[in-house]
């Protein structure tokens, strides 16, 4: 079985496996006693949190140690808005955040506070000016991701941070996808990762507050963790994702060199093999392990069974997948293709010829879909120049695919009505558009669903 899935979760580093199994015989007691069993714990944390600071590039006394990435996210952003609303309650995330941070910004939002969401291009990128036009007087605290979690965008984080600090505004930086590749740049004021992204267990998460920032944790607290993580530390996990983290950095300039040509073949090749392939991200800016890319006229979830079968573990971001029925909210603002979305990401230590056999098989996968999705016939009613297709009832890629099967009968300079009640519809069918250079018109309330007009340009 091959594991192209490192974006959601890696396999236990050795070293984190090591140094866990040590730990739970050296780091069992409580850190805060004084006696020698205490005494021990408290040192392996001391040691851990130097370590992790190192990693970081900031001060030990500002590394505090939560019970997961998601948890450090709520706790940053919540800490920052409280410690900041004498300033305001006005908070900027961009549209393609971790959920973890949208989550965050909606509560923020129904306990009265108000949110911009800064747009990104079609790679997937923000705009440090989009930040600069946000900020607002009352701006308490702005978010911005390292590099995207579905398509491996690295985001301008040191530009956007400068505009920030020279608005006197604090910026969060999640940093889960790129912290086992390097530190992050910029003047960033607040940092959350998670240990299980670079090979440490989960369970563990890093939530960074630079000193002079200000923070006012939010719930019940007590001594531990600078009172922003009650609760016992787990002591051996942090041990082991602190040695992984440090491990992964020493192997990730000669390994990200490695995966980047891997990534790359697989950007180049699948247009090649595969016809009508959207690959989405940018092509320079990104992780060096993410590849992802859509494929049009495929359900995203058998797409995910079939390569699962062929032994390929691999996520998409498609609106066909079980866990949604709405295409994922990243290749939404994006404006990309969402139909038989694939994302690869590839662990440390991928083989080349796992690659190579992916490569092989997925044309055929890709084509065994097709055809199967191919035989429904659309219903259409000839009007003038303007051809309607019915595809109330069907859920994406089928409208899709019934527009494609019906646009040579329409001359050129005529339209395609499709009618739809699947919200992908207002995704993929736009994105047909880009992919075809056909003109997308726009879209219209119908009787029942919408109506989405094409007009053929060529």
């Amino acid at each position: 079985m091959s594991y192209f899935d490192a974006a959601s979760a890696v396999p236990l580093h050795p070293v984190a496996r090591q140094a866990l199994l040590a730990s739970l015989d050296e780091g069992w007691a409580d850190p805060a006693r004084l006696y020698r069993e205490g005494r021990r714990a408290r040192m392996l944390l001391d040691a851990a949190r130097e370590a992790a600071a190192e990693a970081v590039g900031c001060r030990a006394d500002e590394v505090v140690f939560t019970s997961s990435g998601t948890r450090a996210v709520h706790t940053g952003v919540a800490g920052a808005l409280a410690g900041r609303r004498r300033i305001g309650r006005h908070l900027i995330v961009s549209s393609v955040e971790h959920s973890s941070v949208l989550h965050s910004a909606e509560v923020f939002e129904a306990d009265g506070g108000t949110v911009t969401r800064v747009p990104v291009n079609r790679a997937g990128a923000v705009e440090p000016s989009g930040y600069a036009g946000a900020l607002r007087p009352d701006t308490a605290l702005a978010c911005l991701q390292s590099a995207n979690h579905e398509v491996g965008t690295v985001q301008p984080v040191a530009e956007v941070a400068e505009v920030c600090r020279a608005a006197g505004v604090p910026l969060l930086v999640d940093a889960a996808q790129s912290l086992g590749w390097g530190p992050v740049e910029g003047h960033w004021s607040v940092l959350t990762a998670s240990a299980h992204k670079w090979g440490g267990p989960s369970g563990v998460g890093l939530l960074v507050v630079r000193k002079g920032v200000r923070f006012a944790a939010q719930g019940a607290a007590d001594e531990r963790e600078s009172g922003r993580a009650p609760g016992f530390e787990n002591l051996p996990a942090i041990v082991a994702a602190v040695a992984s983290l440090r491990a992964v950095r020493a192997e990730a300039a000669q390994e990200a060199v490695r995966l980047r040509e891997l990534t790359e073949r697989i950007r180049t090749r699948v247009p090649r093999l595969v016809p009508d392939v959207e690959v989405v991200g940018d092509p320079g800016r990104r992780l060096p392990g993410i590849v992802t890319f859509s494929c049009l006229y495929v359900d995203g979830e058998a797409l995910l069974h079939e390569l699962d079968r062929e032994g390929f573990s691999v996520s998409s971001g498609s609106s066909c997948t079980s866990s949604t029925l709405t295409p994922s909210h990243v290749l939404k603002a994006m404006g990309v293709l969402s139909e038989g979305n694939v994302r690869v990401s590839l662990p440390t230590g991928t083989a080349e010829e796992d690659v190579e056999r992916f490569l092989e098989v997925l044309p055929g996968a890709v084509a065994g879909i097709r055809e199967k999705l191919g035989a429904p016939a659309p219903e259409t009613a000839l009007q003038a120049e303007e051809l309607v297709v019915d595809s109330l009832g069907k859920r994406c890629p089928i409208p899709v695919i019934e527009l494609a099967k019906v646009f040579g009968d329409v001359p050129v300079g005529g339209t395609v009505r499709v009618l739809s009640d699947d919200e992908a519809a207002r995704l993929d069918i736009p994105a047909w558009c880009e992919m075809r250079g056909q003109e997308y018109v726009g879209e219209e309330p119908a009787e029942r669903g919408t109506a989405y007009l094409v007009r053929r340009v060529s």
